[in-house]
């Protein structure tokens, strides 16, 4: 894609991926001004909401990302709760949820280098482990060691006869 058609795309999308990450990183920063954090919030949010997303902004906390992850889909349809935290080099794909299983407690903790593919659940205070794969609409409630992938079991095909009611 050459830069007019990254341009184009940025202004349609209203994601542009080096602007959202480095107003990411100014919320995580501890030391910065709190006007500069209410800007980038409020930017954040705003992209956020074209896109159906929601990252887990918050001033003081949010969600945690050691490093900028690869979205190959842009935001389209991510939630990621404010209490998680994720590792470096993660690939999210769209529609995925990292979410709270209650209220209350911590979120999910990602590790480094983990594939997440479309549609995946990872759900309350759980670890996935580091180098580990997670296959499209799975749903994560247990803790994930380091090197593993996971993938739904086989579909189940149910034929109906023509005898049967319904």
């Amino acid at each position: 894609m050459n830069w007019i058609e990254r341009k184009i795309n940025n202004y349609y999308s209203h994601y542009n991926d080096k602007k959202y990450w480095k107003l990411k990183f100014i919320l995580q920063n501890k030391n910065m001004n709190k006007f500069i954090k209410c800007y980038a919030l409020l930017k954040l949010k705003k992209m956020d909401a074209f896109n159906g997303a929601s990252l887990g902004h918050r001033i003081n906390g949010g969600s945690i990302f050691e490093g900028k992850p690869f979205l190959p889909h842009g935001l389209k349809g991510i939630f990621i709760t404010d209490k998680s935290r994720i590792g470096k080099n993660v690939t999210i794909f769209h529609q995925v949820t990292i979410g709270l299983k209650e209220f209350s407690g911590n979120g999910p903790q990602i590790g480094n280098n983990v594939f997440i593919g479309s549609g995946a659940k990872i759900i309350g205070n759980i670890k996935v482990g580091n180098n580990v794969k997670i296959g499209a609409n799975c749903v994560i409630f247990n803790d994930i060691p380091d090197n593993a992938t996971v993938v739904l079991e086989k579909p189940r095909i149910i034929i109906k006869n023509e005898g049967e009611q319904k």
